[in-house]
């Protein structure tokens, strides 16, 4: 099948902006029917505009997407100035339902959409999430137990200014997308940006999301134990560098969701970690580093590469703020791997505060869907 159409630019202006998409857009397919855009945060006051023109032009009424601090196309990554990409989806009209903005709950979305969610086995969703808003992790959840079989992945959005998200029109403050039915072919995966120190640990006793033993023993002694002792001689060389993982119970890949450890009581000898945990459960203890990176990435693109049937006709990327420039280099290096493995496709996304795979809400992760 053909590929999706594609664009993306720069620009000071949203006429500028607009009238460049449309040029590189080409001949709209008359059976485009769906829009995803990515912008950087510096385009945000002119998204509105942006959006409301791409919609005149096009004459596709359905959009989703974000703004990001980074945004990303096939082979290159933007940063500190005003970009926007678009990518137009063709897909049949009864394949897909958008997902309004929830900021509370998931009831409308559900109730209005029961006869086509029965219809279906199973489903994939893009979704968009604010991070202001506490709710967020619930409303995924809720969203995920909601939908049958669903399998979401997306990112929460990230900005300077205002947390945006595109969802038909320019809106903010829950989560909002687009959810496939299983007509629609695609694969998707995801890479981690931190990779285990030693074995998992059992929390024995804990207070909320404070750690005080691990395998019935403190909980800083073990974290010294792991991580050695240069790092346990002064604690303070562990950030950005040592993080807490906790292994997913079940995961037949030991997938693991890394979480900040946001600190440490030499005192009591407690760690305190950026998520709640419970006793009997598993931590371990992790280190961020750009040569694991690069070889798990390269393990998720021959996976991916190898569940391609036929060629593929666009891709969503969504990265962890945290990884592109500031992990793999200034040069797009991060884009740059994915582009060396899928050729010539159209790719756009986001560089994100916290990744969404498999309904769950990761960090430091990279997320590649493709379709095909």
């Amino acid at each position: 099948m053909e590929k999706f159409n594609f664009a993306c630019v720069s620009g000071d202006t949203s006429d500028a902006i607009v009238d460049d998409l449309i040029d590189k857009l080409g001949v709209i397919p008359d059976d485009a029917n769906l829009g995803f855009v990515y912008a950087t945060d510096v385009s945000a006051p002119l998204l509105n505009d942006i959006l409301s023109r791409l919609k005149n032009s096009t004459g596709i009424e359905h959009w989703t997407g974000t703004i990001g601090m980074g945004m990303s196309v096939m082979g290159e990554e933007f940063y500190d100035r005003a970009a926007v990409a678009v990518m137009l989806g063709r897909f049949v009209d009864s394949a897909f339902r958008m997902i309004d903005p929830q900021a509370i709950d998931v009831s409308g979305f559900v109730d209005a959409n029961g006869d086509w969610l029965d219809e279906n086995d199973h489903h994939f969703g893009v979704i968009h999430a604010d991070p202001s808003n506490g709710r967020t992790p619930g409303i995924i959840d809720a969203l995920a137990d909601a939908v049958p079989n669903a399998f979401l992945v997306g990112g929460m959005t990230s900005s300077n200014t205002q947390n945006l998200q595109i969802s038909d029109t320019v809106t903010s403050g829950g989560v909002s997308g687009v959810l496939f039915s299983s007509s629609v072919p695609l694969v998707t995966g995801h890479t981690q940006g931190c990779s285990p120190i030693a074995q998992s640990h059992v929390v024995t006793k804990c207070q909320q999301n404070i750690a005080v033993e691990l395998d019935e023993r403190p909980a800083l002694d073990v974290l010294r134990e792991d991580v050695g002792e240069v790092i346990a001689k002064d604690l303070q060389r562990m950030a950005g560098y040592i993080f807490a993982a906790l292994p997913i119970p079940g995961s037949d890949t030991a997938d693991y969701l890394v979480r900040n450890i946001i600190g440490v009581d030499e005192e009591q000898k407690l760690v305190g970690i950026g998520d709640l945990l419970t006793e009997g459960s598993e931590l371990m203890f992790c280190r961020r580093d750009g040569t694991s990176a690069r070889q798990d990435m390269e393990r998720m693109l021959e996976d991916i590469s190898s569940r391609i049937d036929g060629s593929a006709r666009g891709a969503l990327y969504y990265s962890c703020l945290a990884r592109g420039r500031h992990q793999f280099g200034d040069n797009s290096e991060e884009l740059k791997m994915i582009e060396d493995v899928l050729g010539d496709v159209p790719l756009v996304g986001f560089f994100a505060n916290g990744e969404i795979f498999h309904n769950r809400l990761y960090a430091y992760t990279g997320v590649l869907s493709v379709f095909c």
